[in-house]
């Protein structure tokens, strides 16, 4: 379909011309097909973009049409720590997760902060999305086996972000969660400008409805 002009981006990241229109079970075949089949461990594929563009929402569709696919949330990694600065945490858990074929895991913030539990990755997934800002990082560049990045305008990604944290009330009143994005974006958009993930990626999908594309389609297009 003709690209979408109205999607408005930070200034460093690029648009996308033109968007193919497909279901997205077709999306989810070009995934498995750049993954491969890993032996002993899962296909490792990250699923990035900027805060509220979607990738949750993708991730939770991608995952629906694999029965065995699990997710790791980056929120659950990098919960409490600095933001930005939990790169080796990723990469920690990506090449255990890579080696052992599963994954248990305690971030170290979690037992500080009062948090139990772990990070589990169960033996024999055929598949782990990675989903969250900063998946498909530089660092880890090498840990993964396809990497997707979300793209959608900033003033559609502020309004669902602020509006998803005021409705669960994970960073405070409204207030609260309006002064809280706007601190996460100061440390977003200089990470995003400098790790550059959308140049690593082998496919942009749209987080965002489009005119004409269904409920059971995605609008994405591969890169070179």
């Amino acid at each position: 379909m003709p690209g979408l002009h109205g999607i408005r981006l930070q200034p460093e990241e690029p648009a996308v011309r033109s968007w193919s229109v497909t279901a997205l079970a077709t999306l989810f075949r070009y995934v498995l097909n750049r993954a491969g089949t890993p032996t002993g461990r899962p296909a490792v594929v990250a699923v990035d973009g900027r805060s509220g563009s979607g990738k949750t929402t993708l991730t939770r569709r991608l995952a629906a049409l694999e029965p065995g696919a699990q997710t790791l949330h980056i929120d659950d990694l990098d919960w409490n720590e600095p933001l930005y600065q939990w790169d080796h945490l990723l990469v920690e858990v990506l090449t255990r997760l890579r080696a052992d074929g599963a994954l248990e895991f305690t971030p170290p913030a979690w037992p500080r902060h009062g948090r139990a539990g772990a990070i589990s990755i169960t033996v024999g997934a055929p598949l782990v999305l990675v989903e969250g800002t900063g998946a498909g990082m530089r660092a880890v560049a090498d840990l993964v086996d396809v990497h997707l990045w979300v793209q959608t305008d900033y003033a559609v990604a502020e309004e669902r972000g602020i509006g998803r944290d005021i409705a669960d009330g994970t960073n405070g009143d409204a207030e609260e969660s309006v002064r809280f994005w706007h601190d996460w974006q100061a440390a977003e958009r200089p990470f995003f400008a400098a790790d550059r993930p959308w140049e690593r990626a082998d496919a942009v999908v749209c987080g965002q409805a489009l005119p004409g594309v269904g409920p059971d389609e995605v609008a994405w297009t591969e890169l070179p």
